[in-house]
């Protein structure tokens, strides 16, 4: 037994086939109206092309709406940027129109620091470092800047020393130094300048 069809084409490939054969062989098949099934699906084409009909139209009233939108817009810009020079020695009068004096440039500062630097998991020279953004004012994070140093012989550590930067609050750091205790931090960055320092994590991979 043949499956029904899903889909619309299918669905209707199928009535105008059974209006051609129930035409045709009327006689085989007493018991079905095929002048019933043809109004059915001339009723379906019909509204199925004032649909595209109105899809055509809903697409240029679109492309027509949106050329008066950008019409619009610059419109509003040029008359902004004279308002702006009418009232130049009162700015604040901008307000009257909905609109307001500029804003002086904001500097850029450096970040916050990162907070609660903590190692995920450690292998053979290997290290996975994980740390929250800063929690506590400064301005927006370009990137971060992991560092280490490394305990010498006499028990001392030497200085801290780039060791890779990222744009993600997480690193994998691979071929680290093994059997000896090494500190990490990590510092936030951007064109201001870097962060503080975060907390340091101390370690000794194997």
């Amino acid at each position: 037994m043949p499956k029904f069809p899903n889909r619309e084409a299918e669905v209707v490939a199928l009535a105008e086939t059974m209006v051609a054969g129930l035409t045709a062989h009327a006689a085989d098949f007493p018991s079905v109206d095929a002048v019933s099934l043809q109004a059915a699906l001339t009723n379906y084409k019909s509204q199925r092309q004032t649909q595209e009909d109105a899809r055509s139209q809903a697409q240029i009233a679109t492309v027509t709406k949106d050329e008066q939108l950008d019409a619009l817009t610059e419109l509003m810009k040029n008359d902004l940027k004279l308002s702006e020079v009418d009232v130049a020695d009162d700015p604040e009068k901008l307000t009257e129109i909905g609109w307001g004096p500029r804003q002086d440039p904001q500097p850029i500062v450096a970040p916050g620091s990162p907070t609660d630097l903590h190692p995920i998991s450690e292998g053979q020279g290997t290290i996975w470092l994980k740390w929250d953004k800063p929690a506590n004012g400064g301005g927006p994070v370009r990137n971060y800047i992991v560092e280490r140093r490394d305990q010498q012989q006499d028990g001392s550590f030497g200085a801290w020393t780039l060791v890779q930067t990222t744009y993600n609050c997480e690193i994998n750091l691979t071929e680290q130094p093994d059997n000896v205790r090494v500190e990490y931090r990590v510092k936030a960055s951007n064109a201001a300048g870097e962060s503080m320092p975060s907390n340091s994590v101390s370690v000794v991979l194997p």
